[in-house]
Parts: C-alpha cells; structure tokens; sequence
C-alpha cells in the first residue's frame, strides 16, 4: 500500500518536535504526533490529525498505531539518547522510507549518522550559527545552509549602494558567490544582467560557501 506524501510523525512533542508538527499542520499535511507524556499529547491533540501516548522504544506499540503507513518520520526525544536510538532503529525496521532525528551531542551525531537516517538534526547549534550570523552583520536577513559548506542569505541591499550593480558589488563566480535573484517588495526578480541597477531595501539572494558570504558580508 502507497504511503501518502504528506504524512509526517512526530515523535517527541517538547518544544522542538511541537513546533514542527504544529507547523506541518499548518502547512496542510496529515501529522501524527507521538510521545509517553500524556500531557503533551493532550496539549496538541486538538490541532493534531492524529496522536497516541506510547514508548517509541517498543515496535509492537508503533506498528499497533500504524507508524509504518507514514512516509516521513522526525524523532525529537529531548535527552534520552538510547530512547532516541531504539526509536530510530524501530522506524527501520517498520520500513517508514524517511527519518529525519534529533540529535543532543556529536557522539549522539555520529551514532545516528551510522543508522543510515537521511537527516541529524543539531537545532542548538543550527540555530547558533544563524544568529550569529545575522548579529555579525545586521544587512543579512536570512541564513541557510545547504550541506558541502554552501550556504544561501538574504542580504537587504543598504542604502548607500542604492543605485550600483551586482557587477560592481561583485556577485560572481570570480569570487565563489552566485546572485540566485532577487525580491524587490513582494515580487521575484531573477538577475541574469549583472549591470542590473538595484534599488535600497532590495533583498538580494545569494549563494556561496561560508568564507565567502561572511567576506562579503562584512565589505557590505
């Protein structure tokens, strides 16, 4: 039987996994949500499509409440790393194709990375470098990192380039930057004509490896 694309499991409903599955709901998907506290379940059973107070940990329990006809999973037990990891193997082995889990150290990383999951999350540090990287410099809106060092940030254009180019600025692959486009208001605009002349407050988004958007940054 085909798993629909849109139904996710939350597993652990603290204040990380809540506020995915809360999110995925409202963004239209079915969302199950998992956790043994039984307040936490009850405070978000209204807005859930679905949710049960079981120990993860046990297969039998997650195959009774039909884990295994969801598509993607997201464990997010807050610190119990063995838990964490007997959940994420029983997700295996009940064969959901997409598991994306919380990790709490780099040991807890490097455990999970060995597991096969498709995705460790460390939001702590996720979020960390996020924010430093838009109190380092206040131009940056936005912060997004892609894997292989790559990244994408969203610069607001100041005011005293008002009137200059992507050439003049040097947005090129000359120094590892790419000028993906550009939001001016709410509208879209691609930037194929480097000799485009930007406007204040445009939002320029670009991409580039890490050195390289810092170093632009920081001559902004």
């Amino acid at each position: 039987m085909a798993r629909p694309q849109t139904s996710f499991v939350v597993i652990g409903l603290g204040g990380f996994g809540s506020t995915v599955a809360q999110e995925l709901i409202r963004f239209g998907n079915h969302v199950m949500g998992i956790d043994t506290n039984e307040k936490l379940v009850s405070r978000h059973a209204d807005t859930l499509t679905s949710s049960a107070i079981l120990d993860s940990t046990d297969d039998a329990a997650l195959r009774e409440a039909g884990v295994d006809r969801y598509g993607v999973a997201l464990v997010a037990i807050g610190t119990n790393i063995e838990a964490s990891i007997l959940t994420t193997m029983n997700l295996r082995l009940l064969g959901v194709e997409k598991i994306w889990v919380k990790a709490i150290s780099r040991t807890h990383h490097r455990i999970l990375s060995k597991l096969g999951v498709d995705r460790v999350i460390l939001p702590e540090q996720e979020m960390g470098r996020h924010t430093a990287q838009m109190l380092n410099n206040p131009s940056i809106q936005d912060y997004m990192t892609l894997g292989n060092g790559y990244s994408v940030v969203n610069v607001v254009l100041p005011e005293r380039h008002e009137g200059t180019t992507p050439e003049k600025l040097r947005i090129d692959e000359s120094r590892g930057l790419r000028l993906i486009g550009m939001m001016r208001g709410t509208e879209f605009m691609p930037c194929t004509d480097p000799r485009r002349v930007l406007c204040r407050d445009d939002r320029l988004i670009i991409m580039g490896k890490r050195a390289e958007l810092r170093a632009f940054g920081d001559a902004l």
